[in-house]
């Protein structure tokens, strides 16, 4: 349903490549339904000529979407996932104030892995990914969905595949959510796994269940929790710290000293998500503060715009904020 002021906009998406047009539109113009209704516009199209209608921030951030979209259509398929990130990369201002720039010659960060080429979605996670490839301790904060063990786990796939690491370490503090899960059955790699599940499936997308199975086996590949890494020096690795808002200063500060010659390490958390005892302060907390201003570690820090799930997650994440604001304005 249109607004009552309505606003247009015209478009005219060259070169006129009836294969890319198609691609772009989706099969049976999906992809433009889509986009219609995240945006509450209507679009129509004869050919290459596009018609915008709806109210004027929406057309305007929905034109941006459709040449964006349409640069895309030169080197890579189209999917009903891409125009849901497109859509959400930005709220729509944001997007008002990106220019429409054609950058086929400009392509973003690719992680490669046997499965595919990984991109980093939106400029927070190219960000990213670029400071990982050039940094050797990495922060990334935020919200659930934003990609940041997803794109740090790649990282360490490509690192070990182009032999730049001789193994990959995966650690998780081993904290319930809220939950008590008792005496667990079975040797402690069986009691520690439900922690590290994540990790795994992370890993087992990118390199297909045998091979992650075989590299466990050589150690290639090691996933434990945090407790392990007392005592040890790690060199020549590619490091990931997931869930770090669940360490305590005591165990965070020992992680960091456990990085040896030749290591890159990667530390996520979303500082929003603690399950530690009340009288405990988080150790990722306390990091942030401590090591801002130290040379040579990097800090990403994600938001509900780089939410890259289903797009009610990013509402969750923007509702909880949002409620936690007014919490903190009234007390």
């Amino acid at each position: 349903m249109l607004p009552s002021a309505v606003f247009y906009q015209e478009l005219t998406l060259l070169p006129a490549d009836n294969h890319r047009l198609s691609n772009f539109c989706g099969q049976l113009d999906s992809h433009l339904r889509q986009i219609e209704q995240r945006l509450q516009v209507v679009i129509a199209n004869r050919s290459n000529h596009f018609r915008v209608s709806g109210g004027e921030p929406a057309v305007k951030a929905a034109s941006i979407v459709i040449q964006k979209l349409f640069d895309m259509t030169e080197r890579e398929e189209i999917t009903p996932e891409q125009v849901h990130l497109s859509l959400q990369e930005a709220s729509i201002d944001q997007l008002l104030k990106t220019p429409v720039v054609s950058t086929p010659h400009q392509p973003l960060i690719g992680i490669k892995t046997k499965r595919g080429v990984i991109k980093g979605r939106g400029q927070n996670q190219q960000e990213y990914l670029q400071k990982i490839l050039t940094h050797d301790i990495n922060f990334g904060v935020g919200p659930a969905g934003t990609g940041k063990t997803f794109l740090a786990v790649a990282c360490a796939v490509e690192a070990l595949q182009t032999e730049m690491v001789r193994r990959i370490v995966l650690v998780r503090p081993a904290v319930e959510a809220g939950e008590k899960l008792g005496f667990l059955p079975g040797d402690m790699a069986q009691k520690v796994d439900p922690y590290l599940r994540p990790l795994y499936d992370a890993l087992y997308e990118m390199l297909g269940f045998e091979r992650v199975e075989k590299l466990l086996e050589k150690s290639i590949i090691e996933v434990a929790p945090l407790a392990f890494m007392r005592g040890r020096t790690l060199n020549d690795s590619f490091i990931i710290l997931d869930e770090a808002q669940n360490t305590t200063t005591e165990q965070i500060k020992m992680f960091l000293t456990r990085v040896g010659f030749g290591s890159t390490a990667v530390i996520t958390g979303d500082v929003t998500q603690i399950d530690l005892p009340t009288e405990k302060m988080s150790g990722l907390k306390h990091v942030l503060k401590v090591l801002k201003d130290v040379e040579g570690i990097s800090f990403t820090y994600f938001g509900v715009s780089d939410v890259v799930r289903h797009p009610l997650v990013q509402r969750i994440v923007a509702a909880y904020d949002l409620y936690e604001q007014q919490q903190n304005t009234s007390s």
